[in-house]
């Protein structure tokens, strides 16, 4: 007797375990050295914008790279020693923290704390990831140029980790290349509104516009 034949699997894919890094600690000089992450759009901080985006992907840990911004949130906290020594110091910093990541998620976002649409940065790598031959190390978005922006991509947390441990001084004043240049990197070109961050008063005016905020008093 013949048995029914055997279906083939509907249940869908298990999606990656995620841990993230947020890059919040620079000195903002085209604003006045202010606190830009804290800066507000759309009724929320720009960190909390970032922690809420990679907190609804699943993230675990989330690594903030600067000293304490806002003690309510349930993030990690992690300075490099001295302050102000760029992202890769930021980064090279929070994957030293070894106690956070155990166990450690296979990916790993790696975001500037200065992106209004975050949120939709996140869901895009998050999707893109999914589609990426197994040989990558990871995804950023590209810009309307088609320049990778790196602080805006997701990365194989041992690809990032061993990359991070070949950086010399602690990664202290690096250039983010000098970090990334070993790994195959998928960059995606996405709309300008996703890679868009805040560097300038006139970029935060504008992001406030399109959050449908109040015009800022002049700074």
């Amino acid at each position: 007797m013949t048995g029914e034949p055997t279906r083939p699997s509907t249940a869908p894919a298990s999606r990656p375990q995620f841990g993230a890094i947020l890059l919040a600690g620079g000195r903002a000089s085209r604003v006045g050295g202010a606190e830009k992450p804290l800066f507000d759009v759309g009724g929320q901080t720009l960190l909390a914008r970032a922690v809420a985006a990679v907190a609804h992907a699943g993230a675990r840990p989330i690594v903030v790279a600067s000293p304490i911004l806002d003690p309510s949130l349930d993030v990690a906290w992690v300075a490099e020693d001295p302050p102000f020594g760029g992202p890769v110091a930021g980064i090279v910093a929070a994957l030293s923290r070894t106690e956070l990541w155990a166990p450690e998620p296979e990916w790993t976002f790696v975001l500037a704390c200065d992106l209004p649409r975050v949120d939709a940065a996140v869901e895009r790598l998050r999707n893109d990831i999914l589609l990426l031959p197994s040989d990558t190390d990871g995804v950023c978005l590209a810009d309307a140029s088609s320049r990778p922006q790196w602080l805006t991509g997701a990365y194989r947390t041992s690809a990032l980790r061993t990359a991070a441990r070949a950086v010399p001084d602690a990664g202290r004043n690096a250039p983010v290349r000098v970090l990334l240049d070993d790994l195959a990197i998928a960059a995606i070109a996405a709309p300008d509104d996703l890679t868009a961050d805040v560097d300038t008063w006139e970029d935060l005016d504008r992001a406030r516009a399109a959050a449908g905020d109040a015009p800022l008093e002049d700074s």
